[in-house]
């Protein structure tokens, strides 16, 4: 039994981190022209591919199917995407959560959520920073650190000479040479590597993730913006961990190679359900084996969710005092008895499942 659930956190770990990279997303596109400099023809002639490892599960193995429904039962609030925030004082507003990906399906809102969007007049994303590339660049020249190796260091400096060579052929295989990146620091690389090539093939064309689509779209219609935190904070966050740690996820997701696809489209799949509650059971199930690093598990879930769910909160009661607000942050941030949707419920909110 012990080492059922030590497999089983090992897998929570690597899916953290894994979500981690493509929360990196909003920075990546402010990089991804010189990670995608030589690469660029590879990602284009890529076609999105990618297989529904829970259907595959279902079929294959039935019990263990149904023990996974059962994990995702049991996640507080983890069924539905969209969420309605209520308080006396103010119209309601709407939780809404995303999938850092420019994905046609994901992009493509669902019919409750565009009508709760086109009716807000604000809306709100985890930083509005990502819409202003001066302000982005100007954070990166504040604390470059947060973001580039400085003086001698590079990425490689960090690395045992067996990941150097792992992070060679993982970069190979998607078209990046290592010196266009070996000054990026390795929760910044994560973000490319932890997406499918066809994602960074629309990145590197300028299609908008979902979150900066969605703010693109409402200052288009005229409608106030806002953030709820800003993109030093987040980069602060991921870089208050161990650099061994953010080392091992790197590794550990170049040494997926294509399974990458798999896992992503799997998740794209149960967002598009509202099972967000069932994509860290699906990660132990489909992957037991994968390694991780236990003592940074604990640290890792309070520094980028919980801590990051609690300032969310607090910044966030500025728009919904207003009210008619559309708040949208990564879906992964809703469920648990430390997500947002509880989180909101505390301070007062009544909150209620839409879609």
């Amino acid at each position: 039994m012990t080492r059922t659930l030590a497999l089983a956190d090992r897998a929570a770990l690597f899916c953290m981190k894994l979500l981690a990279g493509l929360n990196l997303m909003f920075f990546i596109t402010f990089l991804i022209v010189l990670a995608m400099a030589t690469g660029r023809a590879h990602a284009d002639a890529t076609a999105c591919s990618g297989a529904d490892l829970m259907e595959k599960l279902r079929k294959d193995d039935p019990d263990a199917y149904s023990d996974v429904r059962k994990q995702a039962d049991a996640v507080l609030n983890g069924k539905g995407v969209l969420w309605k925030l209520e308080k006396q004082g103010a119209a309601p507003s709407y939780l809404f959560g995303t999938f850092h990906l420019s994905d046609p399906r994901v992009v493509t809102l669902p019919p409750a959520a565009q009508t709760a969007y086109d009716a807000a007049a604000t809306v709100v994303i985890e930083t509005t920073d990502v819409l202003d590339q001066s302000r982005m660049m100007a954070a990166m020249s504040e604390e470059p650190e947060l973001m580039m190796f400085t003086g001698s260091q590079t990425l490689t400096s960090q690395l045992s000479a067996e990941d150097a060579e792992a992070l060679k052929k993982g970069l190979k295989a998607r078209g990046i040479p290592l010196a266009s990146v070996a000054k990026m620091k390795p929760w910044m690389l994560l973000g490319v590597v932890a997406v499918p090539q066809c994602e960074l093939a629309r990145r590197s064309a300028g299609e908008a993730i979902l979150d900066v689509k969605l703010a693109q779209d409402a200052d288009a219609a005229g409608k106030a913006l806002g953030g709820l935190e800003t993109a030093a904070d987040q980069l602060r966050a991921m870089a208050s961990l161990p650099m061994e740690f953010h080392i091992q996820g790197l590794v550990e997701t170049l040494q997926l190679g294509d399974g990458i696809n798999d896992l992503i489209e799997t998740m794209i799949r149960l967002y598009q359900q509202g099972e967000v509650g069932m994509i860290m059971p699906m990660f132990t199930a489909v992957m037991p084996h994968q390694g991780g690093d236990m003592a940074g598990y604990a640290a890792f879930e309070e520094a980028l969710i919980n801590k990051r769910n609690k300032g969310m909160i607090a910044s966030a009661d500025a728009f919904l005092s207003q009210g008619n607000a559309f708040i949208a942050v990564g879906a992964l941030h809703l469920p648990g008895p430390e997500g947002l949707v509880e989180g909101f419920r505390k301070a007062g909110y009544t909150v209620s499942a839409v879609q």
